[in-house]
Parts: structure tokens; C-alpha cells; sequence
């Protein structure tokens, strides 16, 4: 994934799940003032970065969790906001720490696989 699509795709999905800066920049490492400056395209995303590879994560768990339920973007953000046992929390929170985003998307990647 090239930085600008990372970065572009990046910033969709915190515009879609309407994070805040500072929820998006903790999700990928970044500062909270960066954040704001990945939303508005002043700042991109290098493949150097850990916050590169965690966009990614991000982004396939957009993926995953979009496609599981049927592109509804309010579903997809109740299940985020809502407790689940099976993470031991709500995901909108585990995907705060990079073993929660990781824990987050694999659980969605196995539940697909499942349907």
C-alpha cells in the first residue's frame, strides 16, 4: 500500500467511525496534532513508521468489520462501542494498543470466516 492511499484510507475510516484525533492517534502511534494533519493531507503515513503498518491494521479491520456487516456504517460502530465478552472489552477501546488492534482484527478476520 503506497503512503498516500495508506494515509488517504486511513483518515476515511477515522472520518467513517468518527474518531477523534486523539483516539485516532493512539490507535497508530501518532500525535493527536499529527492526526489532524494525516485528516487534512499534510502529513502522510512512511512505510518506515510503525504508524504505517498499523494504518494497515486499521484499515483491514475497517475492511473486515465493513464487509461483515453489510457496509452499515452505524452497525459497524455500535459493535465497536459495544461490550463483548469474547474480547474482554469494547473493541473501540482494545483498538487503542497495538495487541488490542491486532486481538480486534483477527477476531473479526476469524468470525467471517465462519459465515
Amino acid at each position: 500500500m503506497a503512503t498516500q492511499l495508506a494515509s488517504q484510507a486511513v483518515a476515511r475510516v477515522a472520518t467513517c467511525w468518527k474518531l477523534t484525533n486523539d483516539q485516532l492517534g493512539a490507535v497508530v502511534g501518532i500525535s493527536a496534532a499529527t492526526a489532524s494533519r494525516l485528516r487534512s493531507g499534510s502529513y502522510q503515513l512512511q512505510r518506515s513508521e510503525k504508524a504505517f503498518e498499523l494504518g494497515q491494521y486499521l484499515v483491514r479491520l475497517f475492511r473486515s468489520l465493513d464487509a461483515l456487516m453489510g457496509s452499515d456504517d452505524a452497525a459497524s460502530m455500535s459493535w465497536l462501542k459495544s461490550e463483548n465478552i469474547d474480547l474482554g472489552g469494547r473493541p473501540i477501546d482494545l483498538i487503542r494498543t497495538i495487541r488490542g488492534l491486532s486481538d480486534v482484527a483477527d477476531y473479526v478476520d476469524d468470525y467471517r470466516a465462519r459465515v
